[in-house]
């Protein structure tokens, strides 16, 4: 290592990426950004993970940061925190999409862009010379990224940069949100001052008036379940971002309550826990957990965020509503503001110590002539079978899944630890895998609010290299017009030996939640032809993709499955690891009918084809 007076700004950068933990770099290289990479290189242990596309890298991060977030230990000094570097214009406007993902989800990321020298600035100032990726406007960059990010600096002045970096980076840590820094090419060799102390998150101060409005939400909120006296916890995304699920589970397991959750924060604990009740998606719920969910008296939402893939149309609040998140608690109609979530969910289970409610809310409504299972047991069950029709279907698909997560994965020990992470993409695919049964904490993750398709794909990169230790295999869920998104990313896979196993669901070539959000007819009627043009994708051999990532040195396998046979066989083999299938990448083409869908969409079609 180089002595204090060689730091240069950008060894001062890749020191501080290194000393929050961070292990991998992913993006796009360019001559900008070639100096900082090869002094990261020398001079940290952060290595670079070259990715095809820049939206590719981006969400590598982001799944890098969201896993981080889980298995990080605190108590160590770990951060979770993910990072993805590209080069100034052509580069960054590619990664403007993921970093939005990332600010509307609160997934802590650094966004590192490579620019053009102050000098070349200047030049372009002075006489209006124009160099590579450069714009007109010197600011394009940076005004983009302010609306996405809670700290945007531009890096011209190697004396500031140190601030400037430390100043963005405690910013991600605080507001769990993405931040941007452009640092002009000149910089990298400029020289600095080392770095001081360690960065860290800030938190909110808790005032007297805090601890008063704390104490008067606790007071609403008890009062509210005492009035109804049946009520259900729906847990929430926020919880994950906090690392808030042991306060989730000292407060279920003191008052005796069942919880759902919400598709965000699936598997914030195991699903295996005996309270646990299902996901609740809105009207894009299954529709027996919906009807189960509404009975309840009175629903409890601790870090669930009101969104349309949260709520599916609902109304989020009502007089028999408490949710609590974004550092405020609604009871009612009643709203108070600045309570934080990890001080409010203690809170109430002390308020409500001696009591316990300890209903079994799919019981309840079974009783009260709802058509549903007659126990949460019941229906928990009922989402893995070993009955399935001839051919594959998306819910047979979902429930042949479940029962090889639930036995087969893990060698028939239910007890044992899951080998996979589950990552969905958008639309019919998180649908389906919604209601995959997952055995452990954090061994679900998707996009569920800002919904970009493609999405699993890259984010598979980041969940493997998150993943080592222990190893997790991500089991990828993605639909065929999200898959042609992205699909190059699956090169960087095969490259770095990480192994995913990506279903690709092919419903003949079409766009099927596009069709269902605009003319969900379509499905019932059934046309031959009538399919609307825009939403026609050009038909792949995606299990030949094998052929075109693979090499004889870095393998990669590609199957094609029409029939539960042929994805038993397969999942047989997945489930061996002695099996040489297993030490490569594994691409399986699930071939589905173009007017099948989920029946968690079934009342799109009941409302609108009467």
């Amino acid at each position: 290592m180089s002595g204090d007076h060689d730091w240069t700004v950008a060894r001062y950068l890749a020191t501080r990426l290194e000393q929050l933990g961070i292990r991998y770099l992913f993006g796009v290289p360019g001559d900008f950004l070639g100096p900082f990479l090869t002094i990261m290189q020398a001079t940290t242990g952060v290595r670079w993970i070259g990715t095809p596309t820049e939206m590719g890298g981006g969400y590598a991060a982001d799944a890098y940061a969201r896993v981080r977030t889980a298995d990080a230990d605190p108590a160590k000094g770990e951060q979770a925190v993910g990072a993805v570097a590209v080069t100034y214009g052509v580069g960054a406007f590619s990664l403007l999409n993921t970093i939005g993902g990332a600010y509307v989800e609160d997934v802590p990321l650094i966004a590192i862009n490579a620019a053009p020298s102050y000098e070349q600035w200047l030049n372009q100032q002075a006489v209006g010379l124009l160099t590579s990726h450069m714009s007109p406007r010197r600011e394009s960059n940076l005004d983009v990224y302010r609306q996405v990010t809670v700290d945007a600096q531009v890096l011209s002045n190697p004396g500031l940069a140190p601030w400037q970096i430390d100043s963005a980076i405690t910013a991600c840590l605080t507001e769990r949100k993405p931040v941007y820094l452009e640092v002009m090419e000149d910089l990298w060799h400029a020289p600095c001052d080392p770095p001081q102390g360690e960065l860290r998150a800030h938190e909110r101060t808790f005032t007297k008036r805090n601890e008063e409005m704390l104490a008067n939400a606790v007071t609403a909120a008890v009062e509210l379940i005492g009035k109804f006296r049946t009520p259900i916890v729906w847990a929430g995304e926020e919880l994950v971002r906090r690392r808030l699920e042991d306060e989730l589970l000292d407060f279920v397991q003191s008052t005796r309550m069942q919880f759902c959750t919400t598709v965000g924060a699936k598997s914030v604990v195991s699903e295996r826990h005996p309270l646990f009740a299902g996901v609740y998606n809105g009207r894009a719920s299954l529709p027996e957990i919906r009807k189960t969910f509404k009975n309840a008296g009175c629903r409890i939402g601790l870090g669930t965020w009101s969104t349309s893939k949260n709520l599916g149309g609902e109304q989020s609040i009502g007089d028999d509503w408490i949710v609590a998140a974004r550092d405020g608690v609604s009871v009612g109609a009643k709203y108070f503001p600045e309570v934080q979530l990890g001080r409010f969910i203690p809170a109430l289970r002390d308020a409500l110590k001696g009591q316990t409610f300890p209903a079994d809310h799919f019981a309840l409504a079974h009783a009260a002539g709802l058509d549903v299972p007659a126990s949460t047991a019941d229906f928990l069950d009922s989402l893995s079978t070993t009955e399935y029709p001839a051919e594959l279907t998306y819910d047979s698909f979902f429930e042949h899944m479940n029962h090889f997560l639930q036995h087969q994965a893990t060698g028939g020990d239910p007890q044992a630890p899951s080998p996979f992470t589950v990552v969905s993409d958008a639309a019919f695919a998180l649908l389906g895998s919604m209601n995959l049964r997952i055995t452990e904490r954090a061994g679900f993750l998707a996009q569920n609010s800002w919904l970009s398709i493609g999405y699993s794909v890259g984010a598979a990169t980041g969940v493997a290299l998150g993943r080592q230790q222990p190893m997790k295999r991500p089991l990828v869920f993605v639909g065929d017009g999200s898959f042609q998104e992205i699909c190059q990313e699956l090169s960087t896979q095969v490259r770095h030996h990480l192994r995913p196993v990506v279903f690709v669901l092919d419903n003949e070539g079409f766009y099927g939640i596009e069709q269902m959000l605009v003319s969900p007819c379509y499905y019932k009627e059934k046309p031959s032809d009538g399919a609307d043009f825009y939403n026609v994708l050009h038909p792949w051999r995606y299990e030949k993709l094998a052929e075109v990532f693979g090499t004889e040195k870095d393998r990669m396998h590609g199957f094609e499955l029409t029939t539960h046979t042929e994805l038993d066989s397969l999942l047989l083999d997945i489930a061996d690891p002695g099996n040489d299938i297993n030490h490569a990448p594994i691409l399986a083409r699930v071939r589905l009918s173009r007017h099948d869908y989920p029946k968690a969409l079934q009342y799109k079609i009941d409302e609108k084809c009467k």
